[in-house]
């Protein structure tokens, strides 16, 4: 005569915990996912609105939260031109598109994405290569539209092949570059100096 297996123990029981379990991830996975959502749209506390590209940015250590944040400070628009936040979402994704087209991440990473061959373009704007800001955008513009000629390999020996991008598309980058210099990464990368030298720890 067969034991009955204890109640613990019983297949009954594993499938109706299975069940339970199964439903319980589902339901935070979808809670998960919304509370992400909203926190990396653009125009939240993170992720800033296109327009953001109008006004200086700036990389500092927070000493409260004891991490690098984004700093936004006054009036900066970029190349001289004041733009509203449908003209800046338009010339960021033309940006962004371009950086996709020309395969930057093979090279370069993006946010923790992409390949370490090239320098690492999430704080590009705020680069201290760039040698002031008040240079800034037009060294920017030439080096994407001629990198060859206008090679940047800061000791590296590595350069940039020209990829044949145009002026439009090289607005549009540098846009999506200083866009990007704005969204709040958790601190990544730690311990760099921007352009402005500001309050470095």
């Amino acid at each position: 005569m067969s034991q009955q297996p204890p109640n613990w123990a019983s297949e009954a029981r594993w499938k109706k915990i299975a069940i339970w379990v199964t439903a319980g991830s589902f339901v935070l996975l979808i809670f998960l996912t919304f509370d992400t959502l909203s926190k990396t749209s653009v125009g939240g506390e993170r992720v800033r609105a296109y327009s953001v590209i109008n006004q200086e940015i700036d990389y500092r250590f927070d000493a409260q939260k004891n991490r690098y944040m984004p700093v936004i400070g006054k009036e900066a628009p970029l190349f001289g031109k004041v733009v509203t936040e449908a003209e800046a979402e338009q010339l960021v994704t033309l940006g962004k598109k371009t950086v996709q087209s020309k395969n930057c991440m093979n090279c370069h990473t993006l946010l923790g994405n992409g390949a370490y061959y090239a320098p690492d373009l999430t704080k590009a704007w705020l680069d201290p290569n760039w040698i002031d800001a008040a240079n800034r955008e037009s060294l920017m513009l030439t080096f994407l539209k001629d990198p060859v000629g206008n090679a940047r390999a800061n000791g590296s020996g590595r350069r940039m092949p020209n990829l044949g991008i145009t002026d439009e598309e090289a607005h549009g980058i540098i846009a999506f570059l200083k866009w990007m210099s704005a969204i709040d990464t958790n601190g990544f990368p730690n311990n760099f100096t921007t352009i402005n030298a500001k309050e470095q720890p």
